[in-house]
């Protein structure tokens, strides 16, 4: 409790709406435009090499590089992020948040809820498309022919089908951590919080961007759609900083009261449980384990798994500073 008391005497001297209010509407901007640089990048990448030789390697290895990001975001920000927000002293001194370690609960909560969502939506697209035994492998001197799955859809049609399910609930998920995080800052009047977090947080969405990107690279959408997945992660932080903003101004809420701390955790711990399960099973191990081209050639594999390590390097270097 003393500690607690000490905290909140050392943000007293810290707080100026005024300043913070300031600092604030410069990182709507801010945080706007390296958004949209972070998760352009892998994409506009992905449209130069394609058609050429290299292709189909420099997809894989950006999309290794995404994979290391998004874990890294997942364990070592969003999740301490949640377990520090509900073992806060104004919400750990409460039951029954005191009794009993929700963050890992929702956390595990949210794993689940991925992989059902990834089960039920790869059972539809499974049964939407049932072979009807008059298909069978073709394969001719020249070069194969993808084996018919049923209603025109080839085996490599399928996977496209999948990479797109990962990309769009991997978006969900992080959309989810982007709402946090704005709602977060945009109800904090501590301009000592706010003034470092705003740099730290330009950096964190060019590399959680680029995570993004490229998964949305690979899977293959129409140009239309892959301007609206880009927007919307582009703007999901700043229109959380405005929502917090408003949420303040009206119920006089800061990032310090108890309710938003609980729902920060939460919310937190559900995006951290569903970007471990995708970075682990959608991305890397599909890669690793279930890609041809790791399987043929070994310095792939060994440059795949360096752009792995240097995406999570990269991201886990971030939480210095957010």
């Amino acid at each position: 409790m003393a500690s607690c008391v000490s905290d909140t005497t050392r943000t007293l001297g810290c707080r100026d709406s005024a300043a913070a209010t300031h600092l604030k509407l410069i990182s709507l901007s801010v945080i706007f435009f390296t958004s949209i640089i972070g998760i352009s990048s892998p994409v506009v990448l992905a449209r130069y090499f394609q058609g050429k030789p290299v292709y189909d390697k420099a997809i894989l290895i950006i999309k290794c590089f995404a994979a290391g990001v998004i874990l890294s975001t997942s364990l070592v920000h969003v999740l301490p992020d949640a377990f520090n927000a509900l073992s806060d002293c104004h919400v750990a001194s409460r039951h029954p948040w005191k009794d009993f370690p929700f963050a890992g609960l929702v956390t595990l909560v949210g794993a689940l809820l991925a992989l059902f969502v990834d089960l039920t939506a790869s059972s539809h697209v499974e049964h939407s498309h049932k072979p009807s035994g008059d298909y069978l492998p073709v394969v001719t001197e020249d070069e194969p022919v993808g084996k018919k799955v049923g209603n025109n859809l080839s085996n490599e049609e399928l996977v496209k089908l999948k990479q797109k399910l990962v990309s769009q609930v991997l978006e969900i998920g992080i959309i989810f951590h982007s709402v946090i995080i704005g709602v977060t800052m945009g109800m904090s009047q501590n301009q000592c919080t706010i003034r470092p977090l705003v740099a730290a947080l330009a950096f964190h969405q060019i590399f959680e961007g680029m995570g993004l990107g490229g998964c949305i690279a690979q899977a293959g959408f129409s140009m239309g759609t892959v301007a609206y997945m880009c927007f919307m992660f582009s703007v999901t932080t700043p229109m959380g900083i405005m929502l917090g903003m408003i949420v303040f101004s009206v119920t006089g809420y800061d990032d310090s009261n108890p309710n938003a701390l609980i729902m920060e955790g939460l919310l937190g711990s559900l995006s951290s449980g569903i970007l471990i399960y995708m970075a682990l099973v959608d991305l890397i191990a599909v890669d690793f384990f279930h890609n041809k081209l790791m399987g043929s050639q070994t310095w792939l594999k060994k440059a795949s798994f360096i752009a792995l390590v240097l995406g999570s390097t990269s991201m886990s270097i971030l939480a210095l500073w957010a």
